[in-house]
């Protein structure tokens, strides 16, 4: 009798052994189209994912998820990776925290709050924010840029690029070399994926438009690996920095003269009344084919709003002196 158990137990214990993994859920972030294929070609129904709702993940490639889009006759859809966040955090823990983006840009918001910047290790930064409309008028193959409309954050507020640790050779801090060489070869894709919070992953998605093509990845592998704190707490400082521009008259500024042409000379009083007297100086214009491109900010790392960070910063050089603040649309 004991013998028969035995052999009960030895056989059906490779059976146990070999039980399928647990299904993966994510919740979707973002309103994303859901299309049958992965060249994102053909939307069967024209299905958008529902955000907040969790969807099961089949598969992962090359920056897309292959998802299942239950009751639907083509159920199985592919979207681009920041459609999602990552798996559920602790949201307790998540609220203490000092990088939760919604306790940063709620305090901007509020007068006369001090939003939290955490110090870096680097005593110079280099804020660099893009007029969108103007990159995608040269940029219109940047997957971004293709459905690019007037609902998009970007048609009247500077989205982020970067915030970059100088000298400007101060790049990829203790990065692997393969992680390297895939990133100088723009295989952002294939970069490790970034643990951020779901609050941060959320809105960098929404206040950074190359989300989705990976520029977060590159940014982070190449100059937030020298900034001095994790990835979620460096894209909520960049984030903390772009939003006070957005909220100031520099963003005031920008949205009255969509269509017409305006001197650095002018954005940097702006800047000054806005800021503080000698801030402006520390700011630079790109321009492409006269278009208004970027606003660089040249920073320092003492402080916790721009007002202080401006006092400590570097006085660029180079410039763009005239350019058009470009409208939405081709």
């Amino acid at each position: 009798m004991n013998k028969l158990i035995i052999s009960t137990l030895i056989l059906t214990l490779p059976l146990t052994m070999m039980a399928k993994k647990p299904a993966k859920y994510e919740e979707a972030t973002k309103s994303c189209e859901a299309f049958n294929n992965m060249k994102h070609s053909n939307n069967t129904n024209s299905i958008k994912l529902e955000v907040g709702k969790e969807y099961r993940i089949l598969q992962e490639n090359k920056g897309q998820i292959l998802t299942l889009i239950e009751g639907e006759r083509v159920a199985q859809r592919w979207v681009d990776e920041a459609c999602f966040s990552d798996k559920k955090v602790d949201t307790k823990k998540e609220e203490s925290k000092g990088s939760s983006l919604s306790s940063v840009v709620k305090s901007i918001k509020e007068k006369g709050a001090t939003p939290k910047i955490h110090k870096s290790t680097s005593k110079q930064n280099l804020l660099a924010i893009s007029w969108q409309n103007a990159f995608c008028q040269t940029h219109q193959y940047k997957k971004e840029c293709k459905k690019m409309d007037s609902k998009d954050f970007g048609a009247f507020e500077f989205v982020l690029h970067g915030l970059w640790p100088q000298p400007r050779n101060n790049q990829y801090c203790n990065v692997d070399k393969k992680q390297v060489g895939m990133d100088k070869n723009k295989q952002w894709h294939r970069l490790n994926k970034l643990e951020l919070s779901s609050t941060v992953r959320s809105e960098l998605s929404k206040l950074m438009p190359g989300y989705s093509g990976n520029l977060h990845k590159h940014e982070w592998i190449k100059h937030g690996t020298c900034y001095g704190t994790n990835a979620s707490d460096y894209y909520a400082d960049a984030m903390n920095l772009l939003t006070q521009v957005n909220n100031s008259k520099v963003g005031q500024f920008f949205k009255q003269n969509i269509g017409r042409n305006i001197r650095l000379e002018d954005v940097r009083k702006v800047f000054d009344k806005e800021f503080g007297a000698g801030a402006g100086k520390h700011v630079t214009m790109n321009c492409r084919r006269g278009l208004v491109t970027e606003l660089w900010l040249h920073l320092g790392n003492e402080g916790n709003n721009l007002s202080e960070l401006f006092k400590k910063g570097e006085r660029p050089r180079k410039s763009c002196y005239k350019g058009r603040v470009d409208a939405v649309g081709f």
